[in-house]
């Protein structure tokens, strides 16, 4: 892609996002455009439809967070890296989730996007989890989807708490996963 071709593509995706959170993923693409200064014909040329467009936002917000997860392994010890990756996860689902409710709706279960996106999350959880069940930092029947499931369980309680609630719960979760806990 041409450097300008690129700069475009990527301010449709940001300003999209922003629309999407703001009024849902049914807002008018021809706003979009106008909100990102592009022609609907350069928004067309890249998303030729409101499903390609939606697809795309999720896959970026998803890669994005994954990334996080890499990015902690390698910077982090083995079991602060896990933790601090489970509280990226629960932030973002917080922050993200009527986005993320959103987005997901209008991506069909059985789409390529969707098998996408749960690989790069499970890839996410098992490259922090596994170095931390190495080290015996935690529990060893912890599985991937695990991580996920607590995350997403704890983001989507976060709407009905305070931060101090939600560090409460992040608390309880983490403690949990240690090892020594298991029964």
């Amino acid at each position: 892609m041409r450097a300008d071709a690129r700069r475009n593509y990527e301010r449709i995706l940001a300003t999209a996002r922003e629309a999407f959170r703001d009024q849902g993923v049914d807002v008018p693409l021809d706003d979009i455009a106008k909100r990102a200064a592009v022609g609907p014909g350069t928004l067309y040329r890249h998303f030729p439809s409101r499903d390609a467009l939606v697809e795309a936002v999720y896959r970026e917000e998803i890669t994005k967070l994954a990334d996080v997860a890499y990015r902690l392994r390698d910077e982090l010890p083995p079991g602060e890296g896990l933790f601090a990756w489970m509280r990226e996860q629960v932030h973002w689902i917080a922050e993200s989730y009527g986005l993320a409710s959103a987005l997901r709706s209008a991506i069909d279960d059985d789409s390529e996007t969707f098998a996408f996106c749960k690989k790069q999350m499970r890839d996410a959880a098992s490259s922090v989890l596994e170095p931390a069940r190495a080290a015996g930092v935690v529990r060893t029947d912890l599985e991937p989807s695990d991580l996920l499931r607590l995350g997403h369980g704890v983001g989507a309680a976060a709407r009905y708490t305070d931060a101090d609630g939600v560090e409460r719960l992040l608390t309880v979760v983490i403690d949990g996963m240690r090892a020594g806990t298991a029964s």
